[in-house]
C-alpha cells in the first residue's frame, strides 16, 4: 500500500502540523514516510502544502506531480491541485473561503464543516485536527491509536494538556465528514 497525499491551504490553518502527524501516525505502524513542507515566507497567512507519503515499500522519491488524495482548505489550493488528483482518486475540502466546489467527475469527493464545527466547539486551534478525521473516515490509512501516537510525539510537550481536545476534533471530523460525489 502507498498513499501520496496533498493537504494545502493558508498558513496558521495548520496544514503542515497535520502532515507531520500524518507522518508520524506512519512511522507508528512501521511504514515508511516520506513528509515534505512547501510554504512561501508570508508563512501564517500565505499559501502552504505539505507532501504525505505512507508506504510499506521504500519510497524512491518525494516529488509528485499526481496525488491519490488531496485536502484543501483554500481556493488557491483548489485551484492549483484539484487537477493533480489521480482519477479514482480523493479530493476532501472544507467549504469555508472555496467559492468554485471541485469540477472533477472522476475522482470521489468528500466535504467537512471544520471551520465552522471547530467555531461551535469552541476550539479554532484543531481545525486540522478535525479535517484529519473526516480524512482518516473516507480513507482510514493510518489506524487512530497509531494518530494520537503521532500527536504525542510531532506535538512539544508543553501542548500535551491539548491532547485531549485533539482527539475530540479528530472523533468530531470522523462523524461530520460527508461523500458529495463518487468517482
Amino acid at each position: 500500500m502507498t498513499e501520496e497525499i496533498i493537504i494545502a491551504g493558508f498558513g496558521g490553518q495548520g496544514v503542515l502540523s497535520m502532515g507531520k502527524i500524518l507522518a508520524y501516525s506512519g512511522i507508528m505502524q512501521d511504514q515508511e514516510v516520506s513528509w515534505m513542507p512547501s510554504y512561501g515566507p508570508e508563512m501564517r497567512g500565505g499559501t502552504a502544502n505539505v507532501t504525505v507519503i505512507l508506504s510499506d515499500d521504500r519510497i524512491s522519491s518525494p516529488i509528485l506531480t499526481q496525488y491519490d488524495t488531496a485536502i484543501i482548505l483554500n481556493q488557491q489550493s483548489m485551484d492549483k491541485f484539484e487537477a493533480m488528483v489521480k482519477p479514482g482518486g480523493l479530493l476532501l475540502y472544507d467549504p469555508n473561503g472555496i467559492n468554485r466546489e471541485p469540477e472533477r467527475k472522476d475522482i470521489n469527493v468528500y466535504k467537512i464543516e471544520a471551520s465552522k464545527e471547530a467555531a461551535n466547539m469552541g476550539l479554532r486551534k484543531i481545525f486540522n485536527m478535525i479535517v484529519l478525521g473526516g480524512y482518516l473516515k473516507a480513507k482510514p490509512v493510518v489506524k487512530f491509536d497509531n494518530v494520537i501516537l503521532g500527536l504525542k510525539k510531532s506535538l512539544p510537550p508543553r501542548y500535551h494538556h491539548m491532547i485531549p481536545d485533539n482527539e475530540k476534533a479528530i472523533s468530531r471530523g470522523l462523524e461530520i465528514v460527508e461523500q458529495v460525489q463518487k468517482a
